[in-house]
């Protein structure tokens, strides 16, 4: 930037210029940026293929159902979080990640705001 001397890197930004069509605006996503006296620029991508889309949808509605848990402080969308993640899914029953969510809430309980 203080030089002008146009650079090219891949930065991760929020969709909101909706960078990649087929991807949530709240989502923080990584396309190419370039660089110069002018700041960071992000470049739009477009659509992704359909696959590429649904991937990264199973990661990003795991994160969105995070940030509210967080603004609300409702434990509902933590439980809804990981439920709704690949892994625990595939590894553990409704039940036993609900109980998971409050063993882990508990532990931090410090760390942690309370929710609801």
């Amino acid at each position: 930037m203080e030089t002008d001397q146009p650079y090219r890197v891949h930065g991760n930004v929020v969709n909101k210029g909706l960078f990649i069509t087929n991807l949530p605006k709240q989502a923080c996503v990584e396309v190419p940026c370039m660089i110069d006296k002018n700041g960071v620029n992000p470049c739009f991508v477009g659509e992704l293929p359909l696959q590429c889309a649904a991937i990264n949808l199973t990661n990003i509605n795991v994160q969105l159902l995070t940030i509210e848990a967080a603004k609300t402080r409702k434990k509902e969308y933590i439980y809804q979080a990981a439920y709704m993640d690949p892994h625990t899914a595939s590894e553990l029953s409704l039940d036993d990640i609900k109980n998971l969510c409050d063993d882990l809430i508990q532990a931090h309980k410090g760390w942690l705001p309370e929710f609801e």
